[in-house]
Parts: C-alpha cells; structure tokens; sequence
C-alpha cells in the first residue's frame, strides 16, 4: 500500500499527472475576423489551450469576458469602437484573476504604456510566430508577465513625473489616456487634431472627452483646460 502512494506522490512530482488540470480558456478579440480565425485555428491545434470565445468590438469583448470566464484574454490594442485599452481595464476591474495578453501590429510607446496602466500582462506584436504566441498565452496564463524590466522601470519614470497629477482627487480620478486628451484638449486641439496625434476615431476622442469632463465634473472643454491649469504646475505635461 505504502508503494502505490510512493509511486502516486513521485506521479505528480514529476509532473505525469498535469494533463488532468483543465485547459486554459482563451477569449480572442480582434476586429478582423480572419485574425480571429487564424489564431482560432492555431490555438485548436494544442491540447492545453480551448477557445473560449471571440469578439471583434470593446462592447462585445467585455460582454464575453462575463460570459465566457476567460482565463487569458488576447486582446488586439485597436479595434473599431475604441481601445482595446479600454476594454481591458473594464475587464480586468470586473474579472481581476482574468489576465489580458495586448497583440499589436506596431511597437507604441503611448499603447505599451496604458496598456500596463490598464492590467495588462503582456505586450506581443502580431508577426510573433505562433509557437512564441502560444508561448506568451501559457505564461500570462501561469500569472508571469510578459514585461521587460526595462520597460517596467520606463513606466515607474513616467508614474513619478507625473505624480503632480495625483494631489488632486479629480485628476487623480483620469486615465493615462485621458490625461493624454485633457492635456491636448489645454493646448487648444479639436477631437480631430487629438485623434490624429494619438491614433483614434474622432468619436473616440469626443467619447474620452465626455468622460473627461465628468469626472471633473464641469460642462465644458475650456473649464476642463482651466482646471488643469489651476491644479497642476506643470500645465499640459
């Protein structure tokens, strides 16, 4: 008797029992269907990894997030609602043990940065090879992250530059990204101008715009710009 436990306590050290462990769930999000169904396909070809579901806008990625309980969200860093930025901090406020793996088609300083301040927990570019992708979902899965360090200390520089920020309850209530707009709104930009500087739809910029203005709890963009300048002393940084 006493063997056959040796023998099943040795089983599980050596790891011969780690095929029991269910699957990792993964949610795609991409606005590209054939996107979707490329990693879809590549992710059916392992026997850890299932599919858990697929999305192709903000709303539908954290109406799945509820639905589907992913373990690892792949997440594509633009998508045609808005930010899969915004997405992303929606879900992992909702479902903080669901970690979200960014995939973009470019490296960008400005996305890498919010998407850390969002939860995220790795940053790929999609002419990753596919053994390297299914790599990345395993070890997000496992709770690694995926962030060079020398990235990670980029980020901390930014966060102390910008604490200023933080000794005011209202802006302390911005995103990186809105604080970006609010910035960029002081310095007299249109919705247009802003998108065209930071990559989005114009109707992305007026819908960060109104979130700004909320949290500030002002009616309008030139009582936003003049509170940026009253509390901070580094207007516009």
């Amino acid at each position: 008797m006493m063997d056959s436990q040796a023998l099943l306590m040795r089983q599980a050290r050596d790891g011969s029992m780690s095929r029991m462990a269910p699957p990792l769930r993964v949610l795609l999000v991409d606005d590209h269907e054939v996107v979707r169904s490329g990693l879809a396909a590549l992710l059916k070809s392992t026997e850890d990894i299932v599919v858990a579901g697929e999305a192709g806008t903000v709303k539908e990625a954290i109406e799945q997030a509820e639905r589907a309980r992913p373990d690892v969200v792949v997440m594509d860093v633009r998508l045609a609602d808005g930010s899969g930025i915004e997405a992303t901090r929606e879900i992992r406020a909702r479902r903080p043990k669901t970690q979200v793996l960014m995939l973009t088609s470019f490296a960008d300083d400005e996305a890498l940065f919010a998407s850390i301040m969002a939860g995220a927990s790795g940053y790929v570019l999609k002419q990753v090879k596919g053994g390297e992708l299914v790599r990345a979902i395993r070890a997000v899965g496992q709770g690694d992250s995926l962030l060079d360090p020398a990235v990670t200390k980029s980020v901390l520089d930014r966060l102390r530059k910008g604490k200023h920020l933080m000794k005011d309850e209202k802006l302390a209530r911005l995103s990186p990204q809105e604080e970006r707009i609010l910035s960029l709104v002081a310095a007299g930009k249109t919705n247009k101008e802003i998108g065209d500087q930071l990559h989005l739809a114009e109707k992305t910029v007026k819908n960060y715009v109104s979130s700004i203005l909320s949290k500030l709890e002002v009616a309008r963009r030139a009582e936003a710009a003049a509170y940026l300048a009253r509390h901070t002393t580094t207007p516009g940084a």
